[in-house]
């Protein structure tokens, strides 16, 4: 569930983290009326106001997301240019408009799951506004992290370290460490709370200002919440679906297709770029199918697993679920039979392909319970069976070459 970057903004502020003034515009006249807004708020010389496409995927201001202006006028003028533009995939319905920061350095500071240690690891770098993995790949010496005790959270005296640590990677900001270190102290514990009480698999401000005053003030927030605490966070989930309303991606971020799927309750994985869907019943032999599609030289569309008891109804859902992305030229079906006949597979799988109209090319492979019964059935209505994976994969990768 990625939240977009003013709902992202408005948990850091709830949390205590410094972020600039902002409103959210739907329309040109709104930004044009939320820029005088901002403009008239202290009485000195009218601050910048940044135009910003909220869409929920980075690489916005290298797609002409992100605008600078120095006027009303000029916030409407590009709030009609930005909104309605397409960014990697996702239209954009409306604008975050906010005072522009007096920069005069940028950090980077996140928390984020690792997996491979099963705890958050907090992370620092002064190279911020930059990408982060890219600068882990090219630079790893500028980037400093801590993997805090998941009961106590990061201490004091651990961040500090982090700070000094990172900050050493930044001449220029010698004679401020101090200061900056101990503003750090701070801001990360309450971004690791956020993340924790959010069940946020990532929660990073990029770039972390350093304005001209010395102050640190988010000037790019991203908030990741993991979809299976989703349950207990109903006011995120339902602000950023009415947010989303419409577009042509799914909400958060989602791929189209989980979501559909999600909604069909089927355990589902697009793998874009795909040619070969594939359907098994268990998520080993699921994962197995699409290592011996690969293997045998094809590319596997989805991970698809349909469950125990696979009935006709399931097998056709899933089906439609697989052709609705055209890049599907052929289906692969891995049935172990247990728990499910395969005869009864079978008869789901030619109900389904008759129903549907399916013309692609359908494998399947089956063994276990009425596994010669279900390639009978197969055989007479024209499905090519497989008497074993490999030979299935193998079948169907041949069978939609230069298809």
């Amino acid at each position: 569930m990625k939240l977009l970057e003013y709902q992202a903004k408005q948990q850091f502020a709830r949390a205590g983290i410094a972020v600039p003034e902002g409103r959210l515009a739907r329309t040109a006249v709104e930004a044009e009326t939320a820029a005088a807004e901002l403009q008239s708020g202290d009485g000195v010389a009218p601050a910048r106001i940044a135009i910003k496409a909220q869409v929920p995927i980075g690489g916005r201001g290298k797609a002409g997301g992100i605008a600078l202006v120095d006027s009303p006028h000029e916030a409407r003028r590009e709030a009609e240019r930005i909104l309605g533009m397409d960014i990697r995939g996702y239209p954009v319905r409306s604008v975050w408009c906010e005072t522009g920061l007096r920069i005069a350095h940028e950090l980077y500071v996140g928390t984020t799951l690792d997996r491979d240690r099963r705890r958050m690891v907090v992370i620092l770098s002064a190279a911020g506004g930059m990408d982060i993995e890219e600068v882990a790949a090219s630079q790893p010496e500028r980037i400093a992290k801590l993997w805090p005790d998941p009961f106590r959270g990061p201490q004091p005296f651990e961040v500090r370290r982090l700070a000094f640590e990172a900050l050493r990677s930044a001449p220029a900001l010698a004679s401020a460490r101090a200061a900056i270190a101990s503003q750090l102290v701070v801001l990360a514990q309450k971004l690791y709370r956020l993340a924790i009480e959010l069940d946020a698999v990532t929660c990073e401000i990029n770039p972390l200002v350093i304005t001209e005053e010395g102050r640190l003030v988010a000037g790019d927030g991203k908030l990741e919440v993991d979809e299976n605490a989703e349950y207990r966070h109903g006011d995120l989930a339902a602000a950023l679906a009415a947010d989303t309303a419409g577009d042509g991606a799914a909400a958060g971020g989602e791929d189209p297709y989980e979501a559909e799927a999600k909604r069909r309750g089927l355990t589902y994985v697009h793998l874009p770029g795909g040619t070969i869907g594939c359907i098994a019943n268990g998520a080993g032999l699921a994962m197995n199918t699409l290592d011996l599609v690969k293997q045998m030289g094809g590319e596997p569309n989805n991970f698809l697993d349909i469950g125990g008891g696979a009935s006709a109804e399931k097998v056709r859902d899933s089906l439609d679920m697989i052709l609705r992305d055209p890049a599907v030229r052929g289906v692969f079906i891995n049935i172990f039979g247990g728990i499910t006949r395969g005869d009864e597979v079978a008869r789901g799988i030619i109900r389904a392909r008759d129903e549907l109209g399916v013309r692609k090319p359908i494998v399947v492979r089956m063994t276990g319970t009425n596994e010669v019964e279900g390639r009978h059935l197969l055989a007479e209505a024209g499905i090519t069976p497989g008497i074993s994976a490999a030979e299935g994969a193998r079948k169907i990768v041949a069978l939609t070459a230069g298809s």
